[in-house]
C-alpha cells in the first residue's frame, strides 16, 4: 500500500508545479533539489523525506503539511480555529513553542467539552468573578 502513497505524492507534486508554471529544473533550483532526484520522486521511483518535502513545498510555495498529507506523513486533520490559524501564521513564535500552545489550546477545549461549559452561544466561565455596579453593592 505504501507504493502507490509514493506514486502518488509524486503525481501531486508535478500537479501543482504545472499549477505554478514552473519547469522541473527551476523547481529544482529554488527547493536545492537535484534535478534527476526530484525527477524521480515526481515519477514515483522515489520517497523523499519529511525534509525534502519541506524544500519542495517551499519552492512551490504551498504548506508543507499538504504534502506531508498527501505523502501520509501526516493525517488529515480538522479545519483550524481563528486561534490556530493565528499561531500557526505568527512568525516570531518557533515550531516548539506553537506546539506547546497548541497543546495548551487543545486540552483548555477538551475541559470545556468534558465539564459541559460550553453552550449554544459558546462557553459559560462560571470560575469568573461576578462585577458588581456600584450602587448594586451594599
Amino acid at each position: 500500500m505504501a507504493g502507490s502513497k509514493v506514486g502518488s505524492i509524486g503525481e501531486y507534486i508535478r500537479e501543482q508545479r504545472t499549477r505554478a508554471k514552473i519547469s522541473l529544473r527551476q523547481l529544482a533550483d529554488v527547493s536545492g533539489i537535484s534535478n534527476p532526484y526530484l525527477s524521480q520522486v515526481e515519477r514515483g521511483l522515489r520517497k523523499p523525506s519529511a525534509e525534502i518535502l519541506q524544500q519542495i513545498a517551499k519552492g512551490l510555495r504551498i504548506s508543507a503539511e499538504a504534502l506531508y498529507i498527501q505523502a501520509g506523513i501526516l493525517e488529515e486533520r480538522e479545519a483550524d480555529t481563528d486561534v490556530e490559524a493565528a499561531l500557526r501564521a505568527d512568525l516570531l513564535l518557533t515550531e516548539r513553542q506553537k506546539q506547546v500552545m497548541f497543546d495548551i489550546y487543545a486540552s483548555f477545549r477538551k475541559e470545556n467539552e468534558a465539564t459541559g461549559l460550553l453552550g449554544e452561544d459558546g462557553p459559560h466561565d462560571t470560575t469568573a468573578p461576578v462585577l458588581m455596579r456600584e450602587d448594586e453593592t451594599g
